[in-house]
């Protein structure tokens, strides 16, 4: 039934439509086709089904619009073989140049990298020297020696 509407518009603009006109019909809009009673009887008084009937009968006052895009106008220039060979080389010499910063970008942030990660290790390392000469061998001595002597 809707098929003859698939070649004017989409299935979503068709939605759009049916869902407002629908809208319109149960808000108690003035209906825009004459429909005996006996119609509306079988159809059950449904609004989307009488917004369906004046769709396909093409009596609803609702447009589509469609944005198109916008026209932009240029002049397009001939350029000799020479011209295009010399944009052709810097184009290519523009392209080595960034390869080349970002490569150099790359590297600065690895040193970075490496720098902050053998600090960290180095006050890892600091760290743990610490707390290994707060206990010296010299100490253990004393203490069984001290432990020794209240025993006995």
């Amino acid at each position: 039934m809707l098929e003859k509407l698939e070649n004017q518009f989409t299935k979503y603009e068709v939605a759009r439509m049916l869902g407002a006109r629908a809208l319109q019909i149960a808000m108690d809009a003035p209906l825009l086709l004459k429909i005996e009673e006996k119609e509306l009887e079988e159809i059950n008084y449904n609004p989307i089904e009488i917004a369906k009937k004046e769709l396909l009968a093409e009596v609803l006052p609702i447009t589509v619009n469609r944005p198109l895009p916008k026209k932009k106008e240029a002049k397009l220039q001939k350029l000799s073989k020479e011209e295009l060979e010399t944009m052709k080389k810097k184009g290519e010499e523009k392209l080595k140049e960034e390869l080349s910063k970002e490569g150099k970008q790359k590297e600065k942030k690895e040193d970075k990298k490496l720098e902050v990660e053998e600090e960290a290790e180095e006050k890892k390392v600091s760290d743990d020297a610490e707390i290994m000469e707060l206990s010296t061998p010299e100490d253990e001595v004393e203490e069984t020696e001290s432990s020794g002597s209240e025993e006995a």
